[in-house]
């Protein structure tokens, strides 16, 4: 792994920080419908698929725009309008479903948790026996509003013992924590270029059950989010049917052979998981405080409490860990008072050992003795 600190590292959950050769496959001009590029539009979808085990019933359908276009193109695509479905939600992203599937004016109901707790496998096997016309599960694997990795084997279990069919939006998840799917029955699982893949953003992508997208048709809002479509097009010449982001392509061909290198899924995983472990700790002993307990923390990004000490301003701690060389996440979407910053990318233990150092360094310059809240 190679990488010019020229800029700020991205301690967010994407966009994040990017190898040096993922930057440079972006240098090349590529013609849309040259044979060169319809091979590099074959390529990533054959390793997307097989990178989760969808070869044998699955095929991936790459499409222009960030992962929110996707999980718009999967929903209104694969839920018919007769339909309904019940959307998990424990954070923003759950609640982001149900809007779309609002604004689509398809049928839906929520089964809600709290932020910090996982939905329930048995609760959702319940209101499936008890709702006949739920057609439809939709759930997010890792939650990033607090960074919780929410129970989809479990989940796709009760979904699946229910006969119904389950859509998992794996945007912060796919490509960094393992996922079977020939051991977790999915309909769907949709997501990005610039997360766990560590690709650039402006792609993403759904990797839909070959039987589902055939029975699909007619079912799209929209023109260009129709998976149906996108999927016969390139299944008959190998082409996108609107101009493609071919730079964006580009790198994360680039970056699934940086995957590859680096041991894939199981060894990603393991350095995200090292980088998890380097930051919660250093912010421990800084008397920070986690709002989820480790059992429940995914290794992509960690919401910290907001400290009580009245010399704390976040403003002034983001800039000051920005002029050390680190951008967090600003803001925060968590009920709780909190902010968050991301483990993912290519980045490494040492540099979150130095993220620590800086936080520690801006503290004592604002003044802070504790980040207790």
């Amino acid at each position: 792994m190679t990488r010019e600190r020229s800029t700020p590292l991205l301690l967010t959950p994407g966009p994040l920080t990017t190898d040096i050769a993922t930057r440079r496959a972006m240098l090349d001009d590529w013609g849309s419908r040259d044979a060169a590029f319809i091979a590099i539009t074959a390529r990533v979808r054959d390793r997307l698929t097989r990178m989760v085990g969808g070869e044998d019933g699955h095929v991936c359908v790459p499409l222009q725009g960030s992962g929110t276009f996707a999980i718009e193109a999967t929903l209104g695509t694969l839920v018919p309008r007769e339909a309904k479905a019940l959307i998990l939600v424990n954070g923003a992203y759950g609640r982001r479903m149900a809007k779309i599937l609002e604004r689509l004016g398809r049928r839906h109901e929520t089964l809600e948790t709290a932020e910090d707790v996982p939905p329930d496998a048995k609760a959702v096997a319940a209101r499936l026996a008890g709702d006949a016309a739920i057609t439809h599960v939709a759930a997010v694997h890792c939650e990033t509003t607090s960074g919780i990795l929410n129970p989809i084997a479990a989940v796709a279990a009760a979904v699946a013992g229910q006969g119904r069919r389950l859509i998992v939006d794996s945007m912060s998840a796919f490509g960094g924590i393992p996922l079977d799917l020939r051991r977790v029955p999915c309909e769907a699982v949709v997501a990005s270029s610039n997360k766990c893949l560590e690709g650039v953003p402006g792609l993403a992508f759904a990797i839909v059950r070959r039987d589902a997208l055939a029975a699909s048709a007619g079912n799209a809002h929209s023109l260009s989010l129709d998976l149906h479509d996108q999927w016969r097009a390139m299944e008959g010449n190998g082409q996108w049917r609107f101009t493609p982001p071919t730079q964006v392509l580009a790198a994360l061909d680039q970056a699934l052979v940086l995957l590859d290198e680096e041991g894939g899924v199981p060894a990603r995983h393991v350095r995200y998981a090292a980088n998890c472990r380097v930051l919660v700790d250093g912010l421990r002993r800084l008397g920070f405080e986690t709002l989820l307990p480790d059992a429940l923390q995914a290794p992509i990004i960690v919401t910290v409490r907001m400290p009580a000490d009245p010399a704390f301003r976040f403003d002034a701690f983001y800039d000051g860990l920005r002029e050390r060389g680190f951008v967090i996440y600003p803001g925060k979407l968590t009920e709780a008072p909190s902010f968050r910053i991301g483990c993912i990318g290519a980045v490494q233990p040492q540099d979150m050992e130095e993220a620590v150092a800086a936080i520690a360094a801006v503290m004592a310059g604002l003044g802070v003795a504790s980040g207790a809240p």
